[in-house]
């Protein structure tokens, strides 16, 4: 006999009305509790399975419906539901644009509280589907297994895959078969290339005990056409490597360059790896409006190239940038929106934390033949400091795109002291964004807002806000 406590607890009819920060359907029950139902749409009513429950609220999925919301639509994925990375596929696209607009809303009335204008509705992407530049996949000998599968009791000859990880799993892989989020040829060569890798007996990673040969592939594409492919190999077999990359040179001619760099660490990470190059250049060039940028297998670089034009050319024009204006770029990553307002002020000190971030950044400003841009590694609460200001002159304008983290209490604190006549604040989580701005009311009024969906069927959200000193 099983468990009780072990048996599936389920709340039946639960009527979903809104929708939460973190993308979960939100209902609540007769007794005043609220539940968070994966899955849910507000509209639907449907069982939801129990996987935690406290006194004033549960967490669980949607199962079985015995009314759907006029909002669903059906995902486009067959891997929808397990994959994780649309977790609003179900939902029509410009109904996901609401929700957006209301997360950004709510982040301002609970945790900004300051006076600020209507909230326009989100720019929505160009491209709902294969919006995204770069996506990384990773090899494994142990497959994700569905629950179907699991239950059927089936003996697998192998579970080679080669896909993304699944959510709340360390070592789970999800074996792909067709992903919607890049164009090709970034589907055809992964499946390509796993063919290829079980035709020659290959052996797929395994992350927990760390063995195998095939580790991870990188697919960067841009928007002129270029492709970069990059393998991560666990051990050096020259044989196999050059067997391999071979064989993905000649079938896939367009790939622009085609690297690889052995990694016999714990972690995936590349970034402290050389990556050697097999044919073609080191590098791809994308291209945002009128400048150019060389994106390597390192590079940070926005993911959405067409929306990432469209969040600079917001940024631009809430800057209000003069040709006398001294600009202050905090955060400013690999320098794009730098770079990409430098024609319209004087001059743009730029900070980054990573070093390799502004090394891509002094290259690009080099490619583009801008001289009025300055970049400096550092952590920008230690390099903002009176003699940087010194240097540079105090600035007219400041545009800040900190991490999902927002900006150290110390840096809002130093905006306070430098008086800026203007701040453009670019976000990609709109709740320390708003956090930041309430400390930031003390001197500074928002005058424009507008948030841009960079990641269709995500929850995430960027947000543009225009500050004004008072």
């Amino acid at each position: 006999m099983r468990n009780k406590s072990k048996e599936r607890k389920v709340l039946p009819q639960v009527s979903i009305t809104a929708m939460s920060s973190d993308g979960r359907g939100v209902g609540k029950l007769e007794d005043g509790k609220v539940v968070f139902a994966e899955m849910g749409v507000p509209g639907d009513v449907a069982d939801v399975e129990v996987f935690k429950s406290k006194k004033k609220y549960a967490e669980g999925k949607a199962i079985g419906w015995s009314e759907k919301s006029a909002l669903r639509t059906t995902p486009e994925c067959s891997h929808f539901g397990v994959c994780g990375g649309c977790k609003w596929q179900h939902i029509q696209y410009a109904e996901q644009l609401n929700f957006k607009k209301q997360i950004v809303e709510d982040a301002f009335k609970r945790i900004g509280k300051v006076q600020m204008p209507p909230i326009p509705d989100v720019l929505g992407s160009q491209d709902n589907f294969y919006y995204r530049n770069k996506l990384e996949f990773a090899f494994t000998d142990r497959r994700w297994l569905t629950e179907e599968e699991i239950k059927s009791g089936t003996q697998y000859e192998h579970r080679n895959a080669l896909g993304f990880h699944v959510p709340g799993s360390f070592s789970g892989v999800l074996d792909v078969e067709h992903c919607y989020l890049q164009a090709e040829p970034s589907n055809a060569i992964r499946l390509a290339v796993k063919e290829f890798a079980l035709k020659n007996e290959y052996p797929f990673f395994n992350l927990k005990e760390q063995h195998g040969f095939l580790r991870n592939l990188m697919v960067r594409t841009t928007s002129t056409g270029e492709v970069l492919t990059l393998f991560a190999f666990y051990e050096t077999d020259e044989e196999k490597i050059t067997a391999l990359l071979k064989f993905v040179a000649e079938k896939f001619p367009e790939i622009t360059s085609l690297q690889y760099v052995i990694n016999p660490k714990r972690n995936d990470t590349i970034y402290d790896l050389a990556p050697q190059v097999y044919k073609g250049k080191s590098f791809i060039t994308e291209q945002l409006g009128d400048y150019r940028f060389k994106i390597g297998p390192k590079s940070f670089f926005q993911t959405n190239s067409h929306q990432a034009k469209v969040l600079y050319d917001i940024t631009a024009e809430f800057a209000q940038l003069q040709p006398t204006d001294v600009v202050y770029d905090l955060y400013t990553g690999v320098g794009s929106i730098a770079i990409y307002v430098s024609k319209l002020c004087k001059s743009i000190a730029g900070i980054e934390y990573i070093e390799e971030a502004i090394a891509d950044a002094k290259e690009n400003a080099a490619l583009n033949q801008i001289n009025n841009c300055t970049f400096y590694a550092g952590d920008v609460r230690m390099t903002l400091q009176p003699d940087f200001i010194a240097r540079h002159s105090k600035p007219n304008v400041v545009i800040t795109d900190p991490p999902r983290s927002g900006m150290h209490e110390d840096v809002v604190k130093t905006l306070l002291e430098l008086e800026a006549p203007r701040i453009v604040y670019v976000s990609c989580n709109v709740g320390t964004q708003a956090r930041d701005i309430e400390l930031l009311d003390a001197k500074y009024a928002i005058t424009r807002v507008q948030p841009v969906d960079m990641f269709p069927h995500t929850t995430h959200i960027e947000n543009v806000v225009a500050l004004e000193l008072r």
